[in-house]
């Protein structure tokens, strides 16, 4: 009778024998496809970071889905509607014509000047003004095209369609006092005076001291130094930059109290009318207004103001420029050394106010009475 034989498998043998078996079973990929899927997934990530960072559509006021067009509004050469408002005597039988340029974050309800002036002095002197939304802001369209040159001409065509003559003012507050620089040097010949109120700073713009601008930059609140650093050198990201919470935003979009003096927080009081209106600010859109303004502001230029010649060389006109000394938001040193490169502005440095210093009580009666009469 045949016999079996026994065989016995030591342990070690059979791990050996499933290791080859595992090894054996194991799927590669191909080099040249993985290569594929690591540059796939790189593509994908960027794709999502571009649409990530991309600003929505705006809604234009009197389109299907915008806000409706409650102003008076001009069809500009460009189809471009600008909103405006007009105050004071009626044109047609006023003295002094003013173009008022609002300030970041406003509309043309903030007329400053308009609003506080005192009526004895508007008809005495007979003035009007007019106000305008700039544009993306309030019922304004918005200018994706927006450049430091175009908002002189926006202005200079608005006074051409309201007939306002051939010469007239302008007063700009704040972001809307940084335009009239640009009124100053490419429609110098349609102006009678201008005059700007705490206008913003560009710390970038060429002829500043690299150490004054940078000790100016850095009084800035840390949030604010960071949202002009990315208007100035990534404009494609400030709207992400803003919107995202984990990001410190500008703080005067964010309506940070910490940037304001103790008189402005006293001034702040008289701007609660601005509840009734607020929202229409930006209803269009933070974008196309206040992300635009930063990048436009805070970019590089195509002129510095300190290479600026005398627009009114024969007296005919003058240029003012009004700070406070206690300002928080645009720091008065750099303010002072624009003084001194240009001396033919004349300069009111305002000891113990701060940057919401046209609100304080008589403070427009005495800035219109300098651009018009020379009231000193």
């Amino acid at each position: 009778m045949a016999g079996g034989v026994n065989r016995k498998i030591s342990t070690a043998s059979a791990r050996s024998h499933t290791r080859k078996a595992k090894q054996n079973s194991s799927y590669k990929l191909p080099s040249g496809m993985l290569k594929r899927a690591v540059v796939l997934f790189f593509v994908g990530i960027l794709a999502w970071a571009y649409k990530a960072t991309q600003p929505p559509p705006p809604k234009i006021c009197g389109s299907p889905d915008g806000p409706p067009v409650t102003a008076a509004r001009i069809k500009l050469s460009d189809g471009r509607h600008l909103a405006y408002k007009e105050h004071g005597v009626p044109k047609e039988t006023a003295n002094y014509k003013i173009v008022f340029v609002h300030g970041f974050d406003s509309c043309r309800h903030d007329a400053v000047v308009a609003k506080i002036l005192s009526p004895e002095i508007v008809e005495e002197l007979r003035i009007y003004v007019v106000s305008f939304d700039r544009p993306g802001y309030g019922e304004s369209d918005p200018n994706p095209k927006r450049t430091v040159k175009s908002m002189a001409l926006d202005i200079e065509e608005l006074a051409d369609q309201l007939g306002l003559g051939s010469k007239f003012y302008v007063i700009g507050f704040s972001m809307g006092g940084q335009v009239l620089w640009s009124c100053l040097k490419y429609i110098p010949h349609r102006l009678t005076g201008a005059g700007l109120l705490a206008p913003v700073i560009n710390y970038w713009w060429p002829g500043f001291p690299e150490n004054l601008s940078s000790e100016a930059y850095y009084q800035q609140l840390p949030q604010d130094q960071w949202a002009v650093r990315v208007a100035h050198y990534t404009p494609w990201l400030t709207h992400w930059w803003n919107t995202k919470k984990w990001f410190p935003a500008s703080s005067i979009a964010s309506l940070n109290l910490d940037i304001l003096s103790s008189q402005d927080k006293e001034l702040m009081a008289k701007r609660s009318e601005r509840k009734k209106y607020v929202a229409q600010v930006t209803q269009q859109g933070e974008f196309e207004s206040l992300h635009r303004d930063l990048n436009v502001g805070f970019g590089a230029w195509e002129f510095s103001p300190m290479d600026l010649e005398n627009p009114f060389p024969n007296n005919e006109g003058s240029v003012h420029l009004w700070h406070g000394d206690e300002d928080l938001i645009v720091p008065v040193t750099l303010q002072r050394y624009i003084a001194q490169r240009l001396p033919w502005i004349h300069y009111h440095e305002l000891p113990g106010t701060g940057h919401l210093f046209p609100h304080a009580d008589g403070m427009c009666d005495s800035i219109i009475k300098a651009m018009l009469i020379g009231e000193k």
